[in-house]
């Protein structure tokens, strides 16, 4: 299991936005495990977080606008990609002002400041979206999203235009490793015959041949061509055939398809977490992607909060006589019969309840129900399995719990239930203390729920 990962000091960068206009500066501050990527206006009252969140996505038109009450930040998504694309989980990115800096219209500004401070690797683990079947999303306008289980994260796009100069173009990238070389400095882009609307529309102010691939696919007269040029700000050109008019040459005969790839892999990245599987996406774009992010994230919840897979067949990591070899418990106070699996910081266990267990001759002798306090102690004792199995001499230590918080008891548990455990340690230790998160289900229903704080030390 991979650790999660913050920058090693801070940076910034400074520039235009693409939309705004508006000069701005974004710092980029290392964050503590579990706090995820937060943008922070710091140019606002009381400087207001937005959390780089699906939902959040306020609006997509050529960018990603997130917004948190009254609090917006826009064109977040080159910034999101590079973090993504580094291993970020967690990162504090102060802005002064309502738009990220488009600065060369790339991801490249930001992977070279990632790589210049380095990766910090922190104690809590990540936790992945994996993707376990074949997922399909189709939009209205022609995109479609397609995710495969894999073993890592890969990504293929296609783009499509009417277009004489950009038609057809795809572009793929088989491990976040090529992400710095084969995708980082692709830069956004836009038609000549696009730029008049876009204005209209209060966009693009911040636009300009070094940071945006301009596409001249139309033929216009010099008069149209010098009206569009004052409306930029920028001196008069002539432009006497089709193509890119960027004085500076493409970085790639692909460059607008590896863009597209760029801001698809920034868009996801506000699922909030790192993704184990393969993205085929067909005329991807800003609204498609969060939309389909945004369903991830539900998704994700949703999973957070079912039962664990449970296979009876499987043979168990430990069984009843390992257990007692790790926990002092006996008859019939050892409430744990075996051990699925341990993975990382998360234990999955097994407590089968059966119509002998003593605590029934006097709860309840008409309507026998497994006292709430006993499937609590089911999952200490399972997380106390989580907390000594890997140490050489376990019988020589105790698990002593401190505190019990945050209980629910959702439904009844009785004889014939199986009663499947997960149990997770939140941080890990600190001066042999920690806090467990702990499940417990029947079938797929949740029937407890609890916090336990817990520290073990020598007997």
């Amino acid at each position: 299991m991979a650790k999660q990962t913050t920058i090693k000091s801070t940076f910034s960068l400074s520039g235009k936005g693409l939309h705004t206009g508006l000069v701005t500066t974004a710092e980029f501050l290392p964050a503590a495990e579990n706090s995820g990527i937060r943008f922070v206006r710091s140019d606002l009252e009381g400087q207001p977080e937005i959390p780089a969140n699906a939902l959040y996505v306020a609006q997509t038109e050529r960018g990603t606008v997130l917004k948190n009450g009254e609090a917006v930040i826009s064109t977040i998504e080159h910034a999101m990609s590079a973090l993504f694309a580094h291993g970020i989980d967690n990162c504090t990115i102060r802005v002064n002002g309502p738009e990220v800096p488009i600065l060369d219209g790339s991801a490249l500004p930001y992977v070279q400041e990632l790589q210049r401070v380095g990766v910090e690797t922190q104690n809590a683990e990540k936790n992945y979206f994996r993707v376990s079947e074949k997922m399909e999303f189709k939009t209205g306008n022609g995109s479609s999203l397609l995710f495969l289980p894999d073993d890592k994260f890969s990504v293929c796009t296609m783009i499509e235009f009417d277009s004489p100069v950009l038609s057809n173009q795809f572009a793929d990238l088989n491990s976040l490793d090529d992400y710095d070389a084969q995708i980082a400095a692709a830069r956004t882009f836009v038609f000549v015959r696009e730029i008049e609307p876009l204005l209209k529309h209060n966009l693009i102010k911040g636009g300009d041949l070094d940071n945006a691939i301009v596409i001249y696919d139309k033929e216009t007269d010099q008069a149209s061509i010098d009206h569009l040029t004052n409306l930029l700000g920028m001196p008069s050109m002539k432009i006497d055939k089709l193509g890119y008019v960027n004085p500076r040459p493409l970085a790639f005969a692909n460059e607008p398809a590896r863009h597209k790839l760029l801001d698809l892999i920034g868009d996801l990245a506000l699922i909030g977490h790192p993704i184990i599987g393969k993205v085929i996406a067909t005329r991807p774009g800003h609204t498609a992607n969060t939309e389909v992010a945004r369903h991830l994230c539900k998704l994700m919840a949703k999973q957070e909060s079912e039962a664990p897979v449970y296979d009876p067949n499987q043979k168990p990591m430990y069984d009843t006589d390992a257990i007692k070899r790790i926990l002092p418990h006996r008859w019939p106070m050892l409430l744990v019969d075996k051990v699925v699996s341990i993975e990382g910081q998360t234990v999955i266990a097994v407590k089968n309840i059966t119509s002998d267990e003593a605590v029934f001759h006097g709860h309840f002798p008409m309507e026998a129900i497994m006292p709430g306090v006993l499937i609590i102690e089911s999952m200490a004792q399972a997380g106390g399995v989580l907390l000594l199995h890997d140490k050489p001499d376990a019988s020589e230590y105790a698990t002593y719990f401190l505190r019990i918080d945050e209980v629910r008891f959702r439904q009844k548990v009785k004889p014939g239930d199986t009663v499947v455990m997960q149990v997770t340690l939140d941080g890990g230790l600190h001066r042999g203390i920690g806090t467990l998160i702990a499940k417990a289900y029947v079938g797929k229903t949740l029937v407890t729920e609890a916090k336990l704080m817990a520290q073990i030390a020598h007997k």
